[in-house]
């Protein structure tokens, strides 16, 4: 095999393995979206009100359970190496999706969002680190793109399929979990045959044999690291109050405005659509040969003028309704969420890589949680003042993450982390 074969056949098991992993995307989003596709009918058939609505919300897959999942998935990530984990957690996920597929009472589907959050929670620390470490230098960006177009894919496959079973009720919903349901079982075959991060393999090797220092979870709370934490959890975590509203409650709070049905699934789904071809277009393309902090202040401007699109002309107006989704769906493709991806891996060493994204994608998760439980009643009480909360929110993010962003376009990890050692 000539030298050429050889790093072709090494680029393509790249990209196989880039797109294994990065499918917990698609079942992380496509969770979130099928809870909020069935919502309205779980509503109606069991009488939920909006605290409970809330609940629901704040234990999906979107949030606190999510979050738990990650803070425990990460730490084991780093002990045991990230293919035991992302193998073995999509069982856990399609156990829990048989209570979402069979439900009949109200307890059924929070047990059912808190396992399956658990499992995508633990599943994203997993993948995300196995994608950045096992990418080429100058093409960490685009394989964390794959991911996040599969994150975007998720919400449009449901979307769609939504559409047209909607006139079956909740029993054309179930067959949406259901699809998600066989997704996990068949990852949990064709991950088998992918290999450990080498990283990850030289990294534990070289800390046990002592020719590389020892060091664990708790260096992530002094110095540089808790600061990266911080703010990585700030830009994201805010912008994410926004995401978790728009990914979770944007069907049922669009039902609730009177518009044409095909509102509240289409027109979300081509956010999602658009959201595809900008991560390709813009961030895949751009991200590792531009500066990142412009390419991020751009997608922050068009977030807050989206979002006050909203606030302003509310969801009353079919025009401006689409106007709002593709301008969000564009800014989306290469803003907050496909940063996060990319910043949180090349931020940390390799041996705290997975902790350092589980902690963080933790704190996001829970407070998501947490303000989850009030945007039902929120947007009953006044939904205009929900949406100007959630421009200041994006203003916000925006503002943190264009001042502090990094720019490691082209650069190793080895080359991140000797930086760092000699700053």
């Amino acid at each position: 095999m000539t030298s050429a074969t050889a790093s072709a056949e090494k680029d393509k098991e790249s990209w196989r393995d880039t797109i294994l992993a990065g499918l917990a995307n698609y079942i992380d989003a496509g969770s979130i979206v099928a809870g909020s596709v069935a919502l309205g009918f779980w509503a109606a058939d069991y009488g939920l009100s909006d605290t409970f609505v809330g609940l629901i919300g704040a234990f999906s897959a979107n949030a606190i359970s999510a979050g738990i999942g990650a803070l425990i998935g990460g730490m084991l990530c780093d002990r045991f190496g990230r293919k035991r984990i992302y193998q073995y957690d999509m069982l856990f996920y399609a156990f829990g999706m048989l209570f979402l597929i069979f439900a009949s009472a109200p307890w059924m589907l929070i047990a059912g969002f808190v396992l399956v959050g658990l499992a995508v929670g633990a599943d994203i620390p997993a993948s995300w680190s196995l994608i950045a470490e096992q990418a080429p230098d100058k093409k960490r960006g685009a394989h964390s793109g794959v991911a996040q177009m599969l994150w975007y894919l998720g919400p449009v496959v449901v979307l769609v399929a939504a559409y047209f079973l909607k006139p079956f009720g909740i029993s054309g919903a179930r067959w949406i979990f259901i699809h998600l349901f066989i997704l996990a079982l068949m990852l949990t075959f064709l991950r088998s045959k992918m290999s450990e991060s080498r990283r990850w393999v030289e990294s534990t090797a070289n800390r046990q044999s002592g020719a590389a220092p020892f060091i664990d979870w708790k260096a992530l709370f002094s110095g540089r690291y808790l600061a990266t934490i911080l703010y990585l959890s700030a830009m994201y975590g805010l912008w994410n109050l926004w995401a978790g509203y728009n990914g979770f409650f944007t069907p049922y709070l669009i039902e609730q405005h009177n518009l044409p049905d095909w509102v509240a699934t289409l027109v979300p789904a081509g956010y999602f659509g658009i959201g595809i071809f900008s991560i390709y277009l813009i961030f895949m393309k751009l991200a590792d040969k531009v500066n990142q902090r412009t390419l991020f202040g751009i997608s922050a401007a068009m977030h807050v003028f989206g979002m006050a699109l909203v606030a302003v002309f509310g969801f009353s107006n079919i025009a401006i309704v689409i106007a709002h989704f593709v301008i969000m769906g564009i800014a989306g493709g290469f803003g907050a969420q496909s940063f996060f991806q990319l910043w949180s891996a090349d931020q940390f060493p390799t041996a705290i890589r997975s902790t350092a994204q589980g902690i963080t994608f933790a704190i996001v998760r829970i407070s998501l949680g947490i303000w989850s439980l009030a945007v039902p009643s929120l947007a009953s009480a006044d939904f205009t003042l929900l949406c100007w909360i959630l421009v200041g929110f994006l203003t916000a993010s925006g503002v943190i993450g264009w001042l502090w962003a990094p720019d490691n376009a082209g650069k190793s990890l080895e080359q991140l982390e000797a930086e760092r050692q000699s700053a």
